[in-house]
């Protein structure tokens, strides 16, 4: 039987490619992404999302940054942060700075957050900052341990609009949505009334 066909930009099967819901944004703040390597073949996988949706993203899958990442990291121009809820962490605010801004992120499960963070000293070393308290996910159907966990995806775009306020990074939630909607399709309006549709509920803004 031969495989089913995938988009090779957006990795979705080719008749759920999410391409034309993916926009081009601009933003001033360069995003670093480090994806544990299980989680790049993740049905939904909003780290790459994320960066294909804009210009200044890189996406990096590994366990182990290599040596020019490290570099990338320490370079002495930028100031750059880790979007890590650690007890360290100061909540993140648009702070005007005089050096160009950079912001790494950290994709897979909390356990798998915590190991990248572990096994690479230069992610520690980096001051660390936080979401404020309170933020809900769009995803209704995520099983996380925590009832504000966001994917990736959303961390991303709620923390560019905290640093760049006039800007608007809301068209990076199209595809998302888009996919929810078809998980929700697919697997039946029973199936997510009977499993789903009550913790929805509880959460009414997903905005």
């Amino acid at each position: 039987m031969s495989k089913r066909s995938r988009c090779p930009r957006c990795l979705r099967p080719s008749d759920y490619c999410l391409c034309a819901d993916i926009p081009s944004l601009q933003a001033t703040t360069e995003v670093l992404v480090v994806q544990h390597p299980s989680e790049q073949s993740h049905a939904l996988n909003t780290a790459r999302l994320l960066c294909l949706g804009l210009d200044a993203a890189t996406l990096v899958v590994t366990e182990q940054l290599p040596p020019d990442w490290i570099a990338w990291l320490q370079a002495p121009d930028y100031h750059t942060e880790l979007l890590f809820p650690g007890p360290q962490a100061g909540e993140l605010e648009a702070t005007e700075l005089e050096r160009p801004r950079r912001l790494v992120l950290l994709d897979g499960t909390w356990r798998k957050a915590r190991k990248l963070y572990y096994l690479n000293p230069a992610l520690q070393a980096l001051p660390q900052v936080a979401l404020p308290a309170g933020q809900h996910s769009r995803y209704r159907l995520r099983k996380a341990p925590d009832a504000d966990a966001l994917s990736t995806l959303e961390a991303g775009v709620v923390a560019l609009s905290i640093i760049e306020p006039a800007s608007d990074f809301s068209p990076l939630l199209r595809p998302f949505e888009r996919l929810i909607e078809g998980q929700i399709k697919a697997m039946g309006a029973h199936v997510w009334q009977a499993h789903y549709a009550v913790r929805d509920a509880r959460n009414p803004d997903k905005s």
